[in-house]
């Protein structure tokens, strides 16, 4: 989706997936934009700043200037920044850790309690994110996550649904 100079991005309904790419040319994977939160150009420093729809998506677009002359769209706005940088900051949390199975479940209790929507066997994530995508966000391999992800489906941590929906069965707290 096209990053303007000066103009944000609210998304109404959806999921969009911020990344960047490297100088070596591998795809980074930033954050995530889900209903309420705001991403554009003028919140990132980062080069090579993408966005990309990862589910069907209803968007805003604005302006710094209509952000700064409307006091409730800058109450709104300050409140979708608030929760964007929590999620980097969770996000950069988890690379402190060193075991990579901890990293792997501390994003999907993040994505959970960000985006989960409840169903019968817990918080089902109805959104898609590769291996590759995941790993890319943990500073880790494609490989780890794979085999991660399947240590946590043998210990019942954790389903795939009929629609290859990750489900997770314990309910993480909030």
């Amino acid at each position: 989706m096209p990053l303007h100079k000066n103009r944000l991005w609210l998304v109404v309904t959806g999921m969009v997936k911020l990344g960047a790419v490297s100088v070596h040319g591998d795809e980074l994977l930033l954050g995530l934009a889900g209903p309420h939160e705001t991403f554009g150009e003028p919140l990132s420093t980062v080069q090579a700043y993408e966005a990309v729809t990862l589910t069907d998506c209803e968007l805003v677009c604005m302006t710094m200037g209509e952000v700064r002359d409307s006091p409730d769209l800058a109450h709104d706005f300050l409140g979708a920044v608030v929760m964007r940088h929590r999620q980097a900051e969770h996000l950069l949390s988890l690379l402190g850790l060193r075991r990579v199975e901890e990293r792997v479940k501390g994003f999907l209790e993040l994505l959970a309690q960000d985006y989960g929507q409840p169903c019968d066997q817990g918080l089902r994530l109805n959104l898609r994110l590769t291996h590759q995508e995941m790993a890319s966000a943990l500073s880790t391999t494609r490989v780890t996550v794979t085999r991660v992800i399947g240590l946590l489906r043998d210990e019942g941590w954790l389903k795939i649904d009929g629609q290859r929906h990750l489900v997770l069965t314990h309910l993480p707290c909030k």
